[in-house]
C-alpha cells in the first residue's frame, strides 16, 4: 500500500508543496491589501466629500459631537482649511469644537483668534484674544497678536499698553516700541511736518533703528534736515529713497564726500563724479551715461522670511517682522523716458 504514497516521502515533492503554499499566501495577501487600500480610499473620499461644501451649524455640531473623529483630527482639518485660505470653514470648526467642549480650550481659542485676524475680522479677533488672556494672562503669542490688531486698527497707544505685560514676560519689545512711537508721531494731526520730522529724528538718535521708515518721511518733507542728519554708513539702506529724490532736493557737498552716493548720482546722470562703480548696475549706467533708456527697478526682500515684495514695507505682512526689508535693485528699461521721447517726436 505504501508504494502508492511514496511521493509523500519524496523531498522534491515537499519542496514543491512548500512553494505552492508560499505562492497561495502571497497571492491572497496581495489582493487582500489591494482590496483594503481601495476600501480605505473610498472611505476617505466619502469623508472629504462631506466638506466640499460647508455643513450647516447643526450638521457640524452633530459631526463633531458624534466622536467619530478625535478633536486632534478636527484641528488638523481646520488647519488645512486655514492654510488653503478657506477661513470660513476653519472658523466654523473652531467655534463648534469650543461649543461641544474642547480638551484644550487655550489652543483652540488661540487658533480661532489667529484665523479671525487672518480673515480680516479684527474686532472679533481682539475679543477672542482678550477672552483667552483673561484665563491665561501669561500667553505671549496672544499678546503679540493683540499688538498687531491694535496696530492695524490704528490704536497705537493701546498697542503700547500691551507691550508692558510682554516686557514683564521677558519678551524683547524695544524695536516694536520704537516702531509704535514712530507711527504715533506720523499720525498726530496737530503737529506740522517740521515738528514731526524733528521728533522722528529724536527717536532715531535715541534708538538708531527703523532708518528707512524715518528718513523716508524726513527726506520727503525736509530734505535739508535729512541730509544733515543721516548716517553716511547707512547709505545703501536708503538707495531707493536717494534714487527717487528730485534733483532740487540734492545736496552736492554731502554727495561729493560719500563714495556710494557719488556712484549713485553719477549713474542717475545728475553729476559726473566718478567714471566707474563697484556696483554692476551703477557701472553700466555710468558707462552709458544718458545714451540708454535704462533705470533702476526696486524690490524689497524680508530678511527674516525671505519673501519678496514689489513695494516698500516696514512690517512684513507675512512674518510680521519690523524693519526687515532689504532693498534690491536691477536694471530695467526706462518707459517714462521712452514716453517722453515719443511725445517730443510728435511736437
Amino acid at each position: 500500500m505504501n508504494t502508492f504514497f511514496i511521493e509523500f516521502r519524496d523531498p522534491l515533492f515537499s519542496i514543491i508543496v512548500f512553494f505552492v503554499i508560499i505562492f497561495i499566501i502571497t497571492f491572497f495577501s496581495y489582493w487582500w491589501s489591494r482590496y483594503k487600500r481601495q476600501e480605505d480610499s473610498k472611505y476617505l473620499d466619502t469623508f472629504l466629500r462631506q466638506f466640499q461644501t460647508l455643513p450647516s451649524k447643526d450638521e457640524l455640531t452633530t459631526l463633531i459631537s458624534g466622536g467619530e473623529l478625535s478633536e486632534k483630527s478636527w484641528l488638523l482639518l481646520a488647519d488645512a482649511y486655514f492654510k488653503r485660505g478657506d477661513y470660513e470653514k476653519a472658523i466654523e470648526i473652531y467655534n463648534e469644537i469650543l461649543k461641544v467642549g474642547s480638551l484644550n480650550t487655550k489652543e483652540t481659542l488661540f487658533l480661532l483668534g489667529k484665523t479671525y485676524f487672518k480673515a480680516g475680522f479684527l474686532e472679533r479677533s481682539k475679543q477672542i484674544f482678550l477672552q483667552l488672556l483673561k484665563k491665561n494672562p501669561r500667553t505671549p503669542q496672544a499678546l503679540h497678536y493683540l499688538v498687531l490688531i491694535y496696530e492695524q486698527m490704528r490704536d497705537y497707544k493701546a498697542a503700547l499698553d500691551v507691550l508692558e505685560p510682554l516686557e514683564e514676560l521677558g519678551e524683547s519689545v524695544s524695536k516694536v516700541k520704537t516702531y509704535l512711537q514712530v507711527l504715533i508721531t506720523l499720525a498726530e494731526p496737530e503737529k506740522t511736518a517740521q515738528e514731526k520730522a524733528e521728533k522722528l529724528l529724536a527717536i532715531y538718535e535715541a534708538s538708531h533703528e527703523l532708518t528707512h521708515l524715518i528718513f523716508d518721511y524726513i527726506f520727503r518733507t525736509n530734505p535739508s534736515l535729512a541730509w544733515r542728519s543721516f548716517d553716511s554708513s547707512q547709505s545703501e539702506l536708503l538707495t531707493d529713497i536717494f534714487w527717487q529724490l528730485p534733483e532740487e532736493s540734492l545736496d552736492f557737498d554731502i554727495i561729493s564726500k560719500n563714495a556710494y552716493l557719488r556712484e549713485l548720482y553719477s549713474a542717475r546722470g545728475d553729476f559726473a563724479l566718478t567714471s566707474s562703480s563697484s556696483v554692476f548696475a551703477f557701472d553700466v549706467l555710468i558707462a552709458l551715461r544718458k545714451a540708454s533708456n535704462a533705470t533702476l527697478s526696486f524690490e524689497y526682500v524680508c530678511d527674516k522670511c525671505k519673501l519678496t515684495f514689489p513695494f516698500s514695507f516696514h512690517r512684513c505682512s507675512a512674518c510680521h517682522a519690523i524693519g526687515s526689508a532689504k532693498v534690491e535693485f536691477t536694471l530695467v528699461r526706462d518707459y517714462h523716458k521712452d514716453f517722453g521721447e515719443e511725445n517730443n517726436s510728435f511736437q
